[in-house]
This record gives C-alpha cells, sequence and structure tokens, in this order.
C-alpha cells in the first residue's frame, strides 16, 4: 500500500491506490473489447493498428527509429510488425537520401484507406464503449488525467531526469 506523505491523511492514500486500481481495471477492459474488435472485423492486431496509426499521422513517413520512438517499443518490436505491413502492401519501404542506413517507412494508398475504415470503426467502438459517460464527465477526465500524465514527477522518469 501507498505511504502516506507528511500531513496527508491515509484515506487520502488509499483512495488514490483505488483510482489507479480502476484505471487499470477499465483500460484492460477497453484494450481487451478493441484489440476482440479488430480481429474479428478487420483480421489485424492492435500492435498493427498502432503502427498504422503513427505512420497515418506522418504523411512523408517515419524513420524506424523514430516510429519506435514514437509508439515506445524497441526496434525490434516494429520491424516485424512492418515486414508483415510491406508484405500485405499496406506500408512501403523508402531508402533516406544521404543515409544508406535508414530507411523511412509510410503508408501506401491501399495502407491510408485500410486505416481510414478501421480509424472510424474505433472511434465508433470507444464511443460506444464510454457511452455511458455524459459530455461533461468526460471533459473532466481529460483535465485530471492530463494533469497525471504532464506530472513532472512522471515525465522526468519516462525521459530519464531523475
Amino acid at each position: 500500500m501507498s505511504m502516506p506523505q507528511p500531513g496527508e491523511a491515509p484515506d487520502t492514500a488509499r483512495q488514490r491506490l483505488r483510482v489507479w486500481l480502476r484505471l487499470l481495471k477499465a483500460t484492460r477492459l477497453v484494450e481487451a473489447t478493441v484489440r476482440e474488435n479488430l480481429r474479428v472485423e478487420f483480421d489485424t492486431t492492435l500492435p498493427r493498428f498502432d503502427v498504422l496509426a503513427a505512420l497515418y499521422r506522418f504523411e512523408d513517413g517515419l524513420k524506424m527509429s523514430e516510429l519506435s520512438a514514437a509508439l515506445r517499443v524497441s526496434n525490434g518490436n516494429v520491424t516485424g510488425i512492418i515486414e508483415r505491413l510491406v508484405t500485405d502492401g499496406l506500408v512501403l519501404r523508402v531508402p533516406v537520401a544521404g543515409d544508406k542506413r535508414a530507411t523511412l517507412v509510410r503508408l501506401t494508398k491501399k495502407g491510408n484507406e485500410e486505416f481510414s475504415k478501421m480509424a472510424a470503426a474505433h472511434a465508433t467502438w470507444v464511443s460506444a464503449i464510454l457511452e455511458e459517460l455524459p459530455p461533461e464527465a468526460c471533459e473532466q477526465m481529460i483535465g485530471h488525467l492530463d494533469t497525471i500524465g504532464n506530472s513532472p514527477k512522471l515525465t522526468a522518469k519516462v525521459n530519464g531526469d531523475d
């Protein structure tokens, strides 16, 4: 259990732990639903969807290292996914001018079209999953989650500044 900070009530630490556990449970449930929907409706995986989404945002493509950094995964994890996406005709490898070792990856026309369909379905699924939350509650949660996500304690650890 979390130790309360000096001057902080033990109930506050316990309540924050409960919030964390609820966030984790909700995230897992939503993710499991999205994974299953991607598998059933598009015969694809969430990691493939994530790679396509990252490439969709960068029309000119990304170097493999940039893609790995954007997804916060290792180059090895991305390489296998890219191989399969190239084989499926969804992604194209392009040499980087002036750098023989680097390769850009970007969506093909087919990849762009396929991802657009997946993204629309994804948005519909997530909206349906969260439909019981009124818009005001969504805005509050976004604010609270932004507060957590922008915490100097967390960003320093993620960026290796501690």
